[in-house]
């Protein structure tokens, strides 16, 4: 062990993924969740397994950070994994253009694509809308939101990490510009206790701001709400998505025998509570009907909304990137936020918020998590060595 003590605050992917990178290099680590893990933005989000073509032309470093990680989560974390590849479907004039510039955009990164004309296409997914002009066949998948965190906090619950759920982070302890701990109430106890820590990780999703004013730093995040609406049945077995820049309601994700549509998107400024829009229900449905069709006549199984943590400040949310930042400051020494990305790309935002960990206390390990094959999720609940 190298004698760092980290605490993390925040226990949903990117939490449990830095934890697990923290303890392979020797560093102590103590993770926060204010409820039960997961239940954040992390157990919200559609599922979607982003080869990174919905990105590429618009922000094709996006684009190449989560083809990348399709490979490396396909290798350390299969059972958390659905491969079923995804449809981009033409639908009209527009598309066939926006068609063009998309192969390009995947070759210059490496995405694999592929043409299908529309008869094709529908032998590969049958619910398929088949007006559709023609579709690109690329590597898209989904992720079970649930036990893929869960195989990360596993792995690193047997490296010897303390994860705590149900434990808020009151306060963040700031002595002569560093932060020495932090006061943690406990809700089942009702207790406050002080918990030291050298080094804290701010990994609390669209809540990243509010914790970070609490060590006396701002952060600029957006927090960008999305409603996503869920219908009985597995009417695709791959994920079909509109063959145009990334928008609203324009991704049909599978996930066992339901299937949603997502997502809207809007501003807010507290991420507590958020409820769907009026209306958004609707147009998702009519958006769905678009991509495969027979969507809206399914009974609905579920409505409700995700958090996203977008990265920098804006009125308009459509404009800021999908990508991610770590972000530290010189004003309070051993503090970190690692706010916006992906699901697809945890493993590659904590890898770099571990660098900055261990870069700043001297730490020269350096990180195996792309080539370690995780536990299993129900060995979280096990005693494991």
């Amino acid at each position: 062990m190298t004698g760092l003590r980290a605490a993390i605050i925040g226990g949903g992917g990117t939490g449990a993924a830095i934890a697990h990178d923290l303890t392979q290099r020797g560093v102590s680590v103590t993770l926060f969740e204010r409820g039960e893990l997961t239940s954040g933005t992390t157990g919200r989000h559609h599922g979607l397994l982003h080869s990174g073509a919905r990105y590429v032309v618009n922000d094709p470093a996006v684009a190449l950070e989560c083809i990348r990680e399709v490979e490396v989560l396909r290798r350390i974390a299969p059972d958390s994994i659905e491969m079923n590849y995804g449809l981009f479907a033409a639908l009209n004039d527009e598309d066939v253009e926006y068609g063009r510039e998309f192969v390009d955009a995947c070759a210059s990164v490496g995405i694999p694509v592929r043409r299908l004309e529309t008869s094709t296409a529908l032998k590969h997914e049958p619910s398929l809308n088949p007006k559709a002009r023609f579709a690109m066949l690329v590597p898209d998948g989904t992720i079970d939101a649930y036990r893929l965190p869960l195989q990360f906090f596993a792995t690193a619950k047997n490296n010897g990490a303390e994860i705590r759920n149900f434990s808020e982070i009151v306060d963040i302890v700031v002595e002569a510009g560093r932060v020495s701990g932090v006061v943690c109430h406990d809700f089942r106890s009702g207790k406050e206790t002080l918990y030291a820590a050298d080094f804290v990780i701010n990994a609390a999703g669209p809540w990243a701001g509010r914790v970070a004013k609490s060590a006396g730093v701002s952060l600029g995040i957006t927090p960008s709400p999305g409603t996503l609406v869920a219908v009985e049945g597995r009417l695709c077995n791959m994920v079909v998505s509109h063959l145009h820049p990334a928008g609203a309601g324009d991704i049909v994700v599978p996930q066992r025998n339901i299937s949603i549509i997502g997502t809207t998107e809007w501003r807010t400024e507290t991420p507590d509570g958020v409820q769907a829009r009026e209306g958004d229900t609707e147009f998702l449905l009519r958006s769905a009907e678009q991509l495969v069709p027979g969507f809206s006549s399914r009974p609905v199984h579920a409505t409700w909304t995700a958090v996203r943590p977008l990265a920098g400040e804006g009125t308009d949310p459509h404009t800021l990137s999908r990508g991610f930042e770590t972000v530290t400051t010189d004003s309070v020494k051993g503090f970190c936020s690692v706010i916006g990305g992906k699901a697809t790309i945890l493993r590659a935002m904590a890898e770099q918020a571990s660098d900055v960990v261990c870069a700043a206390a001297g730490i020269e390990v350096a990180c195996e998590t792309a080539n370690t094959r995780l536990h299993p999720h129900e060995d979280y609940f096990r005693n494991v060595s």
